[in-house]
Order: structure tokens, then C-alpha cells, then sequence
């Protein structure tokens, strides 16, 4: 019987000037203006929105209608402030569902990012990205009114002074991810009590504290990513963080911590854990007994949870711990591969495990994160 080979071709794609060209209706300009404002709030970024004014004279002005505004800009761009101030000068928009900016920062645009910030509060926005990046050690101050808001129900905070005078008020708050900022125990005292629907923590690279104590009956999720600390001039990574969170339902701990040791306290209620963290050091000082330990003492603590979780960077430490006859828990689930590793006795060093390749804060997206899925 005569093969027939099958045409692997990918079919031709019609572009939206060819089709205006032929004279032929758009299917994409065709459709109501409710849809294509949908369509364009799923775009990456406001200029791409933008951009689509360039196919239709139809798209030129709907991106103005939009309620979510992503203004994105790696690079260093002295123009870039002006641009954001035309760009909302233009939207039509008064109620956002979603304000981001994501830049490098520059003490010159203060007052140009306040004045952003102040433009998505007063159109009541939920969802709020802030990070700013920098080369030097200046940061983003808050300003204050920002502390008393109603309207937030997700935060991103990156590269910010978080610096309130009074009591914080987010009384619709859900879900805050902090990164890479300089907080207290009093600070975060302030922010729990002052969201008391929060339901989703995540401190993501942050430093000043020793104790986090989440006291709040209604934070669930709490995700614990990366330690270190800027201001550690020694360099002595000698730092101990405590955790009590007795009524958090899920556990996360991942990314790269550069300290001495966390230390869990009270987590009595938690049913799920994922463990996916890489201890660092220095290269010269064998801390492999301290990484031991500290899984060790994980794994004792977490033993009444449904399931414990190890991704690929607890693997080293879990050979060793296996190699040391521990008898681990039933509720562990290990990561792939490291069963039939362990059963070959492949488990001298396990660098097939330590890829550069994977992911240390576990492809986290603040989006995803709820309740049932961590």
C-alpha cells in the first residue's frame, strides 16, 4: 500500500492588510467594541494596545477605553515620564481593574510616578504593579496617601520605601507580594491588621525583620522566596528568621537564601508545603551539616500536613539525609527523578539535580496563586 505523505505545511497566515487590500470585511474589526476592548486588555503592554491604531482608524482611540494600563520600560529613557503623562492624559477610561509600571527608576521622576499612582488611586483601581529598578541605592518613597486605600485588592511592590506614618488601611486588600524591600516586625504588624481580608502573602527577597509573625486569622498562603540582605556589610550570613503563622493553610519556601537558618515556629494548621529553596554561602565554609538541620527540622515540623512537597534544589540535602538512615514521612512527594536515583544509589553529589536551567522561585506568577493551588 503507497504511503501518502502528509503536507506538514503550516497554513498561510493572512495579514489585516492583505485582507483590506483584497477588499475583504475584517473579522476582527467586525466585532462589537465591548469585545475588541477585551481583546486589547489581554495585550502585554499599553503600547501594544496602542499600537493596533495603526490597523484600523476604528482601533485608533479604543485602547482609550481600556481598564487596564501596563506601562513597561526597560531601559533608561529620559523621555519615558513624558510619555506616561501623555498616555493618561488620553485614556478615558474611569474605573481601572489594573495599573502597572515596570521601569528603572530615577529620583528625577518622583514626583511623575506619584502623579501616576495618584491617577490609577482616584480611578479606583484593584490591581496595582509597582516595581522600579535601580543601579544605585535610591528607592521609591511611598507617599502617604497611598497607606489609606480602599480600592486595592492585589499589590505588587518592588523597589519602594514602605514608609507609613500612621495606620495602613486596605481594607479590600487579598493578595500582596513585597520584593526586594527593607521591612520590620512592626511594619508588618501594620500591614496585617491593617487587611483584614488579606488572603495571600508573599515576601519575596525582603530583609530588616527576624521574626514574621502572622497573627492575621485570615491570611492562608504564605510564600516565603529568597533571603538577603544588602546591608550586611560583613557579609557573615549569620541572619536566623523565625515563622510563626499558626493559622496559614499553605506553605512555600523557595529560592535562593542567603542566611544562617529560618526557624519554623508555629505552623499548626498548614496542609500543604512546597519546598523548593537553594541555602547559600560562602564557597570556602562547608555548611552542609546547617542545610541538614534545617531540612531536617522542616521536615519534622510539617510532619502532620496532608503533603510535603521537595523540588530539585532539596534534593542534595535530602540524599544526604536519606544516606544518614532518616526514615522520611508519608506525606513527602519528592521530585522527579529522585526516587529512581535514590533506589540506583546515584546519590553522591546529586548535581543532575543543581541545573542552572531551573526556575528558583518556582515560576511563581501572583495571579495564580490561590488558595487551592499552592
Amino acid at each position: 500500500m503507497e504511503m501518502v505523505e502528509e503536507d506538514r505545511t503550516p497554513p498561510k497566515r493572512i495579514r489585516f492588510q492583505e485582507i483590506m487590500e483584497e477588499g475583504k470585511e475584517d473579522r476582527i474589526t467586525a466585532l462589537p467594541d465591548c469585545l475588541l476592548i477585551e481583546i486589547l486588555s489581554r495585550l502585554p503592554s499599553t503600547k501594544d494596545a496602542i499600537r493596533t491604531g495603526t490597523l484600523s482608524k476604528r482601533c485608533k482611540h479604543l485602547w482609550t477605553l481600556v481598564p487596564t494600563l501596563i506601562l513597561n520600560d526597560y531601559s533608561d529613557n529620559n523621555m519615558w515620564p513624558d510619555i506616561v503623562d501623555k498616555t493618561l492624559t488620553q485614556c478615558r477610561q474611569l474605573k481601572l481593574e489594573k495599573f502597572e509600571v515596570i521601569s528603572t527608576y530615577d529620583s528625577r521622576f518622583e514626583s511623575q510616578i506619584n502623579n501616576s499612582i495618584r491617577y490609577a488611586v482616584n480611578r479606583n483601581v484593584e490591581q496595582l504593579n509597582l516595581s522600579l529598578y535601580t543601579t544605585s541605592e535610591l528607592e521609591f518613597p511611598l507617599d502617604q496617601y497611598f497607606y489609606i486605600n480602599s480600592c486595592f485588592t492585589h499589590l505588587t511592590l518592588e523597589g519602594c520605601i514602605l514608609n507609613p506614618t500612621g495606620a495602613i488601611i486596605w481594607k479590600n486588600l487579598k493578595k500582596l507580594w513585597i520584593c526586594s524591600l527593607k521591612v520590620n516586625e512592626d511594619l508588618i504588624e501594620n500591614i496585617l491588621s491593617g487587611s483584614p481580608l488579606l488572603e495571600t502573602l508573599m515576601i519575596d527577597r525582603c530583609y530588616g525583620y527576624r521574626l514574621l509573625d502572622i497573627t492575621s486569622k485570615s491570611v492562608k498562603n504564605l510564600v516565603f522566596i529568597g533571603y538577603n540582605d544588602p546591608e550586611d556589610k560583613d557579609d557573615d550570613l549569620a541572619d536566623t528568621i523565625f515563622i510563626s503563622a499558626p493559622n496559614i493553610s499553605s506553605l512555600t519556601i523557595c529560592g535562593q537564601l542567603l542566611l544562617l537558618k529560618i526557624v519554623l515556629l508555629n505552623v499548626s494548621s498548614v496542609v500543604e508545603a512546597n519546598l523548593d529553596y537553594k541555602k547559600m554561602g560562602h564557597w570556602e565554609i562547608d555548611r552542609r551539616e546547617e542545610e541538614d538541620e534545617m531540612l531536617k527540622g522542616f521536615i519534622l515540623h510539617l510532619s502532620h500536613i496532608k503533603e510535603l512537597k521537595f523540588g530539585h534544589y532539596c534534593s542534595k540535602v535530602l540524599f544526604r539525609l536519606d544516606a544518614k538512615g532518616f526514615v522520611f514521612p508519608s506525606n513527602a512527594k519528592f521530585p522527579d527523578g529522585f526516587q529512581k536515583q535514590l533506589e540506583e544509589g546515584d546519590w553522591s553529589d546529586g548535581d543532575s539535580f543543581d541545573s542552572g536551567d531551573y526556575d528558583l522561585h518556582g515560576n511563581l506568577d501572583f495571579d495564580s496563586v490561590e488558595s487551592e493551588d499552592l
